[in-house]
């Protein structure tokens, strides 16, 4: 993972579904992210999709650092066709998720619906992060996550990107950002 790449990406997950939202997410964001994911999927996509999300939140923190310079906060909207998300992230040290996605039991694919919010919270939590993602319309669950993604993309780039005035700070009253 390189926080200040340009969006390249090599997704390998198995999940054809997965590997696109992942995408978005780098794509979007402007980081660059390399994943090759296997598990026993044989028995379903949870642990593939959680284990994903530990690790790319837990390179995420890395990346952070101590946030000396960035922004730490970031929002965004983004629609896909009919489905319209908005995230707000705040790179706190303290990882918490409040997840509105309005995607039901529909799976997308081959992607369990139910996935989309496991893969959130575990970034959340890892990345240290808080997160806020809600899906304010749509019809259908693949454009729903995909408007998600892109938001939460989106709002992570303004969060992590560098704020001139505040180089070499850290942008916390409390001089730290931690749990």
């Amino acid at each position: 993972m390189n926080i200040d790449g340009s969006g390249i990406y090599h997704i390998d997950t198995g999940n054809g579904m997965f590997d696109h939202l992942l995408t978005h997410l780098s794509k979007h964001s402007l980081i660059d992210l390399t994943v090759k994911a296997k598990g026993d999927t044989e028995i379903g996509w949870h642990h593939l999709v959680e284990d994903t999300g530990i690790v790319i939140g837990k390179a995420m923190k890395e990346c952070v650092g101590d946030g000396a310079g960035i922004n730490r906060m970031g929002y965004a909207y983004a629609p896909l066709d009919e489905a319209l998300a908005r995230t707000v992230v705040d790179f706190s040290g303290r990882g918490y998720s409040v997840l509105q996605l309005m995607l039901g039991d529909t799976d997308m694919g081959d992607l369990p619906a139910d996935l989309v919010r496991h893969f959130l919270e575990s970034f959340a939590r890892e990345a240290g992060c808080n997160l806020n993602v809600e899906v304010l319309s749509g019809l259908n669950n693949h454009h729903k996550a995909e408007a998600a993604f892109k938001s939460m993309a989106k709002a992570i780039k303004n969060a992590v990107s560098i704020d001139d005035r505040q180089e070499g700070k850290i942008p916390s009253t409390k001089g730290t950002i931690s749990d």
